[in-house]
């Protein structure tokens, strides 16, 4: 197995092309005649869970993130009937699996927790002392307090 048998999403993320499995079927859409012969229409499988080319935090994320595309047996299934030919449909979905990696690789920035500022609080209070006193002048006459 050489290097072309790879899918590079980047400089530490390989994944062999033998822990994937596609599946060919007719695709709908445009194409005359030709669509109800040709199966262009390709479905990329891959097992996320048992996949030994993925550092595990990212494939946490990327379970959290596309937990609807992946199945109870933890396959990953990418679609693509973009395009008439199956060849250019292989790499959309090669090209939609790089594309999921590489989001889910990208650390998440932590949140800075802010303040709001003298000004908001400000505000909100005035907002606050003009409800209560709108609200005040809606009750009838005598009833102060309660």
């Amino acid at each position: 197995m050489g290097a072309d048998d790879d899918v590079v999403v980047s400089e530490t993320i390989r994944i062999p092309r033998s822990e994937l499995t596609l599946q060919f079927s007719r695709s709908g859409g445009p194409g005359g005649q030709n669509v109800n012969k040709v199966s262009s229409r390709v479905q990329l499988r891959w097992n996320v869970l048992s996949t030994p080319s993925l550092p595990a935090e990212v494939r946490e994320r990327l379970e959290a993130h596309h937990r609807r595309r992946i199945t109870a047996t933890g396959e990953l299934i990418i679609t693509s009937s973009r395009y008439r030919d199956q060849p250019r449909n292989i790499e959309d979905c090669l090209e939609k699996l790089r594309e999921l990696i590489v989001a889910a690789a990208a650390t998440p920035r932590r949140r800075r927790p802010t303040k709001p500022s003298a000004g908001a609080r400000r505000r909100r209070l005035q907002a606050k002392r003009e409800r209560s006193e709108r609200k005040q002048t809606r009750r009838p006459p005598g009833r102060e307090a309660e």
